[in-house]
């Protein structure tokens, strides 16, 4: 079983709900089981600022699922829950799930980057993993607590 990170984030309409409806349908996914939840973070955007707020958290997840099978349910479930990939990047989205984390591993593929490319950029990504494991250490990048505080100081 390989332990994953899972950045959960929405902005418009009912953003609780879309979160809650996301962790419900990672629960319900076969070969994946979802061991924690970060608390909900109220958050600005990055990149576009000119949207809605966001609500932003994390699950941790156990899984046989190679990464890009998991990143495939991921995307699988964003398209259940009504998210297109029209507009700008960075902008508006119901619900957007980012694999952050794959184990201990980095990976450089098409389509997929783990560690998430921007992952040691973003509190917003960051502090709901400082929730889940305030000793994780990001593979590339260092420890989250060093990244965290990094952020918080600029």
């Amino acid at each position: 079983m390989t332990l994953a990170y899972v950045g959960l984030g929405a902005n418009l309409g009912d953003r609780e709900a879309m979160l809650r409806s996301a962790l419900a349908q990672l629960r319900a996914e076969p070969d994946m089981r979802v061991t924690a939840v970060s608390e909900f973070r109220d958050t600005t955007p990055v990149g576009l600022l000119d949207q809605p707020r966001f609500l932003n958290a994390a699950a941790a997840v156990e899984t046989d699922l190679a990464a890009r099978e998991l990143l495939d349910r991921l995307l699988g479930i964003e398209r259940s829950l009504g998210r297109t990939r029209e507009g700008p990047r960075f902008g508006p989205r119901a619900i957007d799930l980012d694999l952050l984390l794959y184990g201990e591993e980095e990976i450089d593929e098409p389509g997929l980057h783990v560690p998430h490319p921007r992952l040691h950029e973003r509190l917003f990504a960051l502090e709901p993993l400082e929730d889940l494991d305030p000793d994780l250490v990001v593979p590339g990048r260092g420890p989250l607590a060093a990244l965290v505080a990094g952020l918080q100081s600029s």
